[in-house]
């Protein structure tokens, strides 16, 4: 079957599913996968050291991204990439049981992460190759809104369906039935995406050996020769800083015991402190945010996203030092943290979109600046669990309040050119 369809598709019908199933597996790795380990009885700087080093691809994708320039159609990527993910989620629910599972599951997990990768280049290829300026402002509220109702449902509604299943099959059966609705997920996405999913546009033709080695040395010259690209790679590693450190230890904190200085949570409570409370917040906190800065322009409004990003983590020093027991005074805190979060990331993914991709490689530059800032998140994120131990959780969260420093002196130091925003280019998607 053909991937390819010439018919230019309503945004409204892929960016959506697209960006859903780009924020599952990352978020199953990222926050998912450490309460299923943590539950099956692993250490939390096992699980925080692990579950961030195998996110590494994320990190490293501009290695590869150049040569999805140059072969078939995005859309076959990203077909190809949901279907492999959804069979790894099944590979490692059958892991689940045996003897060694921490390393087959990590191993598997592993695979999902580089497959997770290749789908994020091409997605973000389609996005940027069928959306004008305008638009890609526009839809970028949705984007992260479907991106981090991933993060919800899998922090959320499967987290609370692990927990029920927890009391009435045991802790292995009840992850394995959740690694397997992860799986069946992502293979229904790509089912969708044959028929709905844009081209994204042709490869680059490249006819021999010399001449694809050649696009990859160009490929990244250009990228370092873009304006301020040293103050852009700053903006990207230091804007999620404070983030890496605090996403892996959150759900962690919540569901160590008081004594230990958690908040004592069932795994269902997690889920729907997530997946109740933080949903609702999350979404329209990304959806405000793309029609706000479509109006005002990056420009005016970096500063306020990234504000709107950062303080918020407040909270989570709130939790630790008062440690209520009131599930509605948590998942208040959980709203205002989740709403600014989706508010300020809108910041970081225009400013890569509209400052850095722009350009003949538009998909390997977007991949680059992408790879450069999941280190910036994956370094601290891999120092959390070590750094949490050491201070324990009121220090840490205090820690983490100081680690918003860098974001706040990067987003007032970097330099913005002005962008374009007509869709005179792009009358399909007017």
């Amino acid at each position: 079957m053909s991937l390819i369809n010439s018919k230019s598709k309503n945004p409204v019908f892929w960016v959506p599913s697209v960006y859903f199933a780009m924020g599952l597996p990352f978020v199953a790795i990222a926050a998912a996968s450490s309460l299923m380990f943590k539950n099956l009885g692993i250490s939390d700087s096992q699980i925080a050291f692990w579950t961030s080093l195998i996110m590494i691809p994320w990190t490293l994708k501009p290695l590869w991204s150049p040569l999805l320039e140059m072969f078939k159609t995005k859309k076959h990527f990203v077909v190809g990439t949901q279907m492999i993910t959804g069979l790894t989620f099944g590979l490692v629910a059958l892991s689940l049981p045996l003897p060694d599972f921490f390393a087959y599951a990590i191993a598997m997990l592993a695979i999902i992460a580089f497959s997770g990768a290749t789908h994020d280049i091409a997605t973000d290829g389609i996005y940027l190759t069928e959306l004008s300026p305008r638009l890609q402002a526009k839809y970028v509220g949705w984007q992260g809104a479907f991106y981090n109702t991933a993060k919800i449902l899998s922090g959320g509604a499967l987290v609370y369906v692990a927990g029920q299943l927890e009391v009435r099959l045991g802790v292995v059966h009840a992850w394995m039935i959740v690694m397997a609705i992860y799986g069946f997920i992502m293979i229904s996405l790509g089912l969708y995406h044959i028929k709905m999913l844009p081209s994204g546009g042709a490869a680059t033709e490249v006819k021999t050996f010399h001449e694809g080695i050649e696009t990859l040395k160009d490929v990244a010259k250009t990228f370092f020769q873009k304006k301020n690209i040293v103050w852009c790679i700053l903006f990207v590693i230091f804007y999620r800083f404070a983030e890496g450190f605090a996403i892996k230890i959150a759900p962690l904190f919540f569901k160590a015991t008081r004594a230990q200085g958690g908040l004592g949570l069932t795994t269902s409570q997690i889920g729907i402190v997530y997946g109740l409370f933080g949903a609702i917040a999350f979404v329209l906190g990304s959806v405000l945010a793309g029609y706000y800065t479509a109006k005002k322009g990056l420009k005016k409004t970096l500063m306020i996203l990234c504000f709107c990003f950062n303080v918020p983590f407040a909270v989570y020093g709130f939790l630790a030092f008062t440690q209520p027991d009131n599930l509605f005074i948590i998942g208040a805190a959980v709203v205002l943290e989740y709403f600014g979060y989706g508010f300020g990331f809108v910041g970081l993914i225009l400013f890569i979109m509209q400052q850095i991709a722009p350009g003949k490689y538009k998909m390997a530059h977007y991949a680059f600046a992408g790879g450069i800032m999941n280190l910036g998140f994956m370094i601290p994120s891999m120092m959390s669990g070590y750094l949490s131990d050491f201070l324990g959780y009121k220090m840490f969260f205090a820690w983490v309040l100081l680690a918003t420093i860098p974001s706040f002196l990067i987003t007032y130091f970097v330099p913005l050119k002005n962008m374009e925003v007509t869709d005179e280019a792009f009358p399909q998607n007017s």
